[in-house]
């Protein structure tokens, strides 16, 4: 048995803002198959402390970068939690890493210094009476973790996983002393980037292994075009980083059990989840594919593509109901998109069980990705039947298999995939999908593949647990 402590920013059920909480909430308890005991370190946001219920006060701290604060143990859904509660650094209105305008918290920084500092400290005196074994940080809000180990001369290896690198955690050089940080190891070999501090840099020099959320983004981040600056680095550490694809968490996502919807366990069960997805966005009846879409509304995501493209797929007897939020101007143009189009139509939010339901309703799931480290919602997707268009990149090219001619004449194909990356070969994509769309056999057949498909975690828990051992059995 390993003893793995997670530090992370974000953790569903209790807090979320993307992908990383899935993982962080779902992991934990795949790994406890292979053996694994793994807590998990988390920031005690407002939201946090009043969904927690009984806790127990295993630390106090007098300072913990600007105020007291203390750290609490409990279990709740299924999992192991050390809660930072610290009021003067996580109580407050607004989201997890945003203020109410939308603005980044100015004490970001030692907000999430704070998240490895007690890291650290948890590896080098337990929690409890709980020592972990391996720690294991995810993005850059852990990043610093390495740094305060090594300044408390602790040993315990240190696995870092990338699921966004476009986030860098910078921040001025002017906060080394705030941020309890080694001056001497502001250099180019350590965590300076650009004259900045970087938690990322840091998490990525100071990690014994880097891990990120599949292989072809693990590819992917070696190139400028995505390692945004950090390509250089990770070429470095080429030897040291590893893909591993992320799973869904198959008892929350299983259209056989799912309570917000008609549930079903083959595709023509689907029906009656399509008739009222069309009910609760208005939509009428069409000969066409009637494609979902839920995501954070961001050209990242290709929302600007979809709406260049948005013609070929109507003009083909598409629709298209769609779910998120993210850049004003999008939301704008999309909502009017939907004013003028009666094929579409947009809520602007996010909704859990809507969500489900648009899994269960839709025929097709679009993720038109410029870039996407792994994506769940293209495996959510894939366990409802609900067809993946994917951009090809990152985990979307390692979790589709495309509809080519080789793949369809083998029955093994689980979606589309387009590329390059461009209005037009979504446009493309979308003709394609008409003609599959209008051939019930391939169609269905189709379907079947996808909802065949191992989307859990299983196989990549295997992957974390085997990079643990080897770990720990090197460090004895």
């Amino acid at each position: 048995m390993t003893k793995v402590l997670f530090v992370v920013s974000e953790l569903a059920p209790l807090i979320k803002t993307g992908g990383l909480a899935d993982v962080a909430g779902a992991l934990p308890t795949a790994l406890a198959e292979y053996g694994d005991e793994v807590r998990t370190l988390l920031p005690g946001y407002r939201a946090v402390m009043g969904k927690l219920g009984k806790t127990k006060v295993i630390e106090k701290y007098d300072d913990l970068f600007g105020g007291p604060a203390k750290l609490l143990a409990c279990k709740m859904a299924g999992l192991d939690l050390l809660i930072i509660d610290a009021p003067h650094l996580y109580d407050r209105d607004g989201g997890i890493y945003l203020d109410t305008t939308g603005t980044d918290w100015a004490d970001n920084p030692q907000r999430f210094a704070a998240l490895s500092y007690v890291g650290a400290m948890i590896a080098e005196t337990g929690a409890g009476g709980w020592t972990p074994d391996v720690v294991h940080g995810h993005d850059w809000q852990a990043g610093l973790t390495p740094e305060y180990l090594r300044a408390r001369a602790v040993q315990v290896p240190f696995v870092f996983t990338i699921h966004n690198i476009a986030f860098h955690g910078n921040t001025d050089a002017g906060k080394l002393v705030a941020l309890k940080l080694d001056g001497d190891r502001f250099t180019r070999d350590h965590f300076e980037f650009w004259g900045q501090i970087s938690a990322l840099k840091a998490g990525l020099m100071g990690a014994t292994k880097i891990t990120t959320v599949s292989r072809t983004y693990a590819e992917e981040l070696l190139t400028p075009e995505f390692g945004i600056g950090m390509d250089g680095v990770l070429r470095d550490r080429q030897s040291d980083l590893v893909g591993i694809v992320n799973g869904i968490d198959e008892d929350i996502w299983n259209p056989a059990t799912d309570p917000y919807i008609t549930p079903y366990t083959t595709p023509a069960k689907k029906a009656a989840n399509k008739k009222a997805l069309r009910e609760i966005f208005g939509l009428g009846p069409s000969d066409g594919p009637l494609c979902v879409l839920v995501s954070r509304l961001t050209e990242q995501k290709g929302i600007d593509l979809l709406l260049a493209a948005l013609p070929e797929l109507l003009s083909r007897g598409g629709q298209l109901a769609l779910l998120g939020s993210g850049d004003p101007k999008l939301e704008v143009a999309l909502l009017a998109a939907a004013a003028e189009h009666e094929n579409v139509s947009v809520k602007i939010g996010y909704d859990e069980a809507l969500s489900h339901q648009m899994m269960a309703g839709g025929d097709v799931i679009l993720v038109p990705s410029r870039f996407e480290p792994c994506g769940l919602t293209q495996l959510y997707g894939l366990r409802y039947g609900t067809l993946p268009l994917v951009a090809l990149t990152g985990g979307l090219a390692d979790t589709v298999i495309n509809a080519s001619p080789a793949a369809l004449a083998s029955g093994v194909a689980t979606g589309i995939q387009f590329f390059p990356i461009t209005t037009q070969a979504l446009g493309n994509a979308f003709a394609r999908l008409a003609d599959l769309y209008n051939d019930p056999k391939t169609w269905k057949t189709m379907q079947r593949n996808a909802m065949k498909q191992d989307v859990g975690w299983k196989a990549s828990a295997a992957d974390y647990h085997a990079i643990y051992t080897s770990l720990t059995e090197t460090h004895q």
